[in-house]
């Protein structure tokens, strides 16, 4: 069995790249590495995806009956019904099951949010552009913030297409609020009026916040063999904060958010039942868009819970296994040998070396283990693409070269320059 993570951008020369990682059982342990980079030469179509993938398979001699799953974003072309990438695979292997990028799926829930906060970031963004995004006035600024004394002495910009960056500009930009009042009075600029607006920046505050941990939330989910069942439990956790901070607001209690909750005992606020409910219509928002992004998630199943631990009392009650497996999980469970080997390996290494005697229960650990949960090797693999092929280089074909930056096995480099041929004399 193996899984495939998948994603297709256009690189700087326009060309269309497809790269597709795979993630499959050795021996020991589970290993993800890049399959391949491969360029379209037509259209970005499901079709065309399809060719691409399944003229490797063949070459190769791998069997899409192998495929366990496929994960990747939203796009039409990956997951329409008809005509998309899926529709395809499922054509060779109807058993193949997709699953939607959960950092992209938590990144569009969380853009959303009511029109009184989506003012203030817009706001907000553009007092930014007003002083960074003009050289005179980001050299102005800086030398203010010297005379000042401040710790930063730089605004940062915003840019919609990376996940991290609301928070960041938001916590900077209320760090220093004080030097850009004081600089957009000296400018004369209408948008100095915003700072002296004190229901503006408590929810410039609150947004500053509420950003920074989803930023957190989102750090969690990126890294290397991360797996659908762990990336499930974090979302999950975080819909129970968003619970949680809920009942704190309404309580008009701002302690689960330190930016505003500081800002609050420093100044006396006006209108806090104002604020209370534009922060409470938010995390309500916030919970519901979640919830309809993970639907799965807040069913409260348990059935997989073995897979994670085996040695949970009472893990067999909600197990969804039959009889006999079940029988196998409890034997599993009360050796006291294998109990202390789990303690001290992965979950997966652990399910395989107790494949020999637990074949049945090894496999099915394995299939909930093996999908990938996100397309973050995908992301790290277009930043590092952009590095490697820039507008001096656009003729540069980038396979080769991605795959030694991205892949975690050492090149064969004897074998490599036996193939080249040695410099002869003149």
């Amino acid at each position: 069995m193996f899984a495939l993570q998948l994603d297709e951008s256009t690189d700087v020369s326009g060309e269309a790249q497809v790269i597709v990682f795979v993630r499959y059982q050795d021996c020991s342990d589970i290993r993800e590495n890049i399959l391949f980079c491969e360029n379209l030469q037509s259209r970005t179509t499901g079709e065309e995806l399809f060719k691409v993938i399944d003229k490797f398979f063949a070459e190769g001699g791998i069997f899409w009956d192998w495929c366990l799953s496929v994960c990747s974003d939203g796009a039409a072309a990956l997951t329409g019904k008809n005509n998309g990438l899926m529709a395809w695979i499922r054509k060779k292997n109807p058993k193949v099951k997709w699953l939607h990028c959960i950092i992209h799926r938590q990144a569009l829930a969380s853009k959303r949010m009511n029109a009184h906060l989506h003012e203030t970031l817009n706001e907000a963004v553009k007092v930014i552009n007003f002083i960074k995004a003009r050289p005179l006035n980001s050299r102005m600024f800086k030398l203010l913030c010297q005379e000042m004394g401040s710790e930063h002495q730089h605004l940062l910009l915003h840019t919609e297409v990376r996940w991290l960056s609301r928070g960041k500009i938001l916590n900077r930009l209320f760090e220093l609020r004080q030097e850009v009042h004081m600089f957009l009075l000296e400018q004369k600029s209408a948008f100095s009026s915003l700072f002296e607006n004190q229901d503006w920046v408590c929810r410039l505050a609150y947004l500053a916040d509420i950003f920074d941990k989803l930023n957190d939330l989102n750090l969690s989910m990126q890294g290397f063999r991360t797996d659908e069942l762990s990336l499930n439990s974090k979302m999950c956790a975080f819909i129970k904060k968003l619970e949680f901070w809920l009942k704190k607001v309404q309580r008009n209690s701002f302690s689960v958010f330190p930016t505003l909750d500081k800002f609050a005992d420093d100044s006396e606020i006006d209108n806090l039942n104002t604020i209370c409910d534009c922060i409470r219509e938010h995390l309500t928002k916030l919970r519901d868009e979640l919830v309809s992004y993970f639907p799965s998630i807040m069913n409260q199943d348990r059935t997989q819970d073995w897979i994670q631990n085996p040695f949970v009392e009472d893990v067999t009650s909600s197990s969804g296994l039959s009889d006999k497996l079940t029988e196998n999980l409890i034997e599993l469970a009360s050796d006291r040998a294998l109990e202390l080997k789990f303690q001290n390996v992965t979950v997966s290494q652990f399910w395989l070396e107790v494949k020999g005697e637990y074949k049945e229960l090894s496999e099915i650990a394995m299939s909930a283990l093996l999908p990938f949960g996100s397309t973050y090797l995908c992301e790290v693999s277009f930043s590092a693409m952009s590095l490697i092929k820039t507008k001096h280089r656009n003729r540069l074909s980038v396979q080769n070269d991605l795959i030694i930056a991205v892949s975690d096995i050492e090149p064969r480099f004897d074998n490599i320059l036996a193939k080249k041929q040695p410099q002869v004399s003149h």
